[in-house]
């Protein structure tokens, strides 16, 4: 299965999805609940118009719900990014507006539709003058332990401007999590909570932590795959997704450590075959030059050939004399 594919499917589930949004955007209010949301269409894919110029984007987000909030709703996305994106504010902005454009074109083709009366002004935007669109809230979910060293806000990705200038400029800031940086969070989802936690862990090599954490504790397969995809671990996805009826993850973290040790084991053989080469290659070397220098070759030739110093290749000399 796909690393994005799992990612979607674990966030999916509305109590993840409220949790990871009352938490990291509504500093722990429940302001978001579980019951009220439902999915959207993902594809904020649409046609752009502007008098004579017309272009069809094709855009797709990777997890889209939708919120009641009093008598009106919220739309909130989730975007998951595995390496730095040194573009994602620019990104995000063109998916939010992209969304916003969705719903002004509706809007305005249900009017039209319904044959609803307008001014001059409202028959020229499409919209009526008490018309609203919808807040849309995204959050970026990055997972690597290497920091992210990229821009944060569009102001990031633009180059140094005049005080005057950067006053009136609009900034256009993303909503970027961190697992390497989700200790400050509390999530109330214990699902939540573990993947997050134990992948903080597993990116610092710190498996006696997870081990505490989770001690003989079967985790959902979907859990267990998802820490896999954020820690970059094919043997815990395939583990999660092997078990039935949920796995244990400190066995599977036994084994992903055995992996290491082996690969370690591996790498150390194999380093020892490659400087056994060079040294084999430096001596074949070495005994070609010795037969060339008693054969009464010029230094010039052998510095050419061979790609040392005269001074090295005179040392050399002094050997066989």
């Amino acid at each position: 299965m796909k690393p994005d594919i799992i990612f979607k499917e674990f966030w999916r589930q509305n109590d993840r999805f409220a949790s990871l949004f009352n938490t990291v955007v509504f500093e722990g209010e429940e302001v978001i609940k579980p019951e009220e949301l439902s999915e959207l269409d993902t594809d904020v894919s649409t046609m752009v118009e502007f008098n004579e110029y017309k272009e069809t984007l094709s855009r797709a987000r990777d997890v889209v719900k939708k919120a009641a909030h009093g008598v009106d709703f919220v739309i909130m996305g989730i975007e998951n990014q595995r390496k730095t994106h040194y573009g994602m504010p620019l990104r995000v902005m063109i998916y939010d507006a992209l969304g916003y454009l969705k719903e002004y074109q509706e809007i305005s083709r249900k009017h039209r539709e319904a044959g609803d009366k307008a001014s001059a002004e409202e028959f020229l935007s499409g919209l009526h003058k008490e018309d609203r669109l919808h807040p849309i809230i995204s959050i970026v979910i990055y997972y690597n332990e290497k920091p992210w060293d990229g821009p944060k806000s569009l102001r990031d990705m633009i180059v140094d401007m005049p005080e005057k200038l950067g006053r009136v400029f609009s900034d256009y800031r993303m909503n970027l999590l961190q697992v390497g940086e989700s200790g400050k969070y509390r999530f109330g989802n214990e699902e939540v909570q573990i993947i997050f936690e134990t992948a903080r862990y597993i990116y610092g090599g710190e498996f006696d932590k997870v081990r505490t954490l989770l001690k003989e504790k079967i985790v959902a397969p979907d859990v267990g795959a998802m820490i896999g995809v954020m820690t970059d671990s094919d043997l815990l996805v395939q583990e999660a997704l092997e078990s039935k009826g949920g796995m244990n993850m400190c066995t599977a973290l036994e084994r992903l450590e055995e992996r290491g040790r082996e690969a370690g084991r591996i790498e150390g053989r194999e380093e020892g075959r490659k400087e056994g080469r060079a040294e084999g290659i430096a001596e074949g070397k070495r005994e070609i030059l010795f037969a060339l220098l008693k054969a009464g070759a010029e230094i010039k030739l052998l510095k050419e050939v061979s790609g040392l110093s005269e001074e090295e290749i005179k040392t050399l000399r002094k050997e066989i004399e």
